[in-house]
């Protein structure tokens, strides 16, 4: 059953009237709104459902002096945004020295923010049409950061990348 909010425009303002009859100014006879919740028996309030959400795992481009790779997590809401904005949100290194001087600034021109995702590709969407003409020759798995989108607002999962090393590109 739902409630109702509803509006009362007939109140005034009797705290402004002094003496007998007198008032301050005109607006004192201007109706005041008063809003009165009706609440309804046998119902809560409704909360709005939690948005699905994706787990990412950033794995670093070169292994560390004892061989493993540094890895950062980060979370995001499914479909809201790319993978390059969720990147630079959480402070996780995107581009090689080269990209942070060359980078397009997201318009998926200069491929200095190819990423490789090792799981979880099914999360994302489709290549788009930069991708497909920039990386054409490139395995499927490598993707632009900068036309990645994280889920598509109803999915929720875990999806691993990888930085590529700039030798590889």
């Amino acid at each position: 059953m739902a409630c109702m909010h509803l509006t009362n425009a007939m109140s005034f303002r009797p705290e402004r009237f002094s003496g007998a009859g007198k008032y301050h100014k005109p607006a004192d006879f201007l109706p005041r709104r008063k809003s009165v919740l009706i609440s309804c028996a046998g119902s809560s309030p409704e909360s709005p459902p939690s948005k699905p959400e994706i787990e990412l795992e950033f794995i670093a481009p070169k292994p560390e002096n004892d061989g493993s790779y540094a890895v950062e997590k980060a979370t995001a809401i499914s479909g809201e945004k790319l993978l390059r904005s969720i990147m630079k949100d959480n402070k996780i290194e995107l581009y090689a020295t080269y990209g942070k001087l060359m980078n397009c600034g997201g318009g998926g021109s200069c491929g200095t923010c190819i990423v490789e995702i090792i799981d979880g590709k099914d999360l994302l969407n489709e290549r788009t049409n930069a991708e497909l003409k920039y990386l054409k020759k490139k395995p499927e798995s490598w993707r632009l950061a900068c036309q990645t989108i994280v889920g598509n607002k109803e999915n929720s999962g875990k999806v691993v990348v990888q930085r590529i090393p700039q030798w590889k590109k």
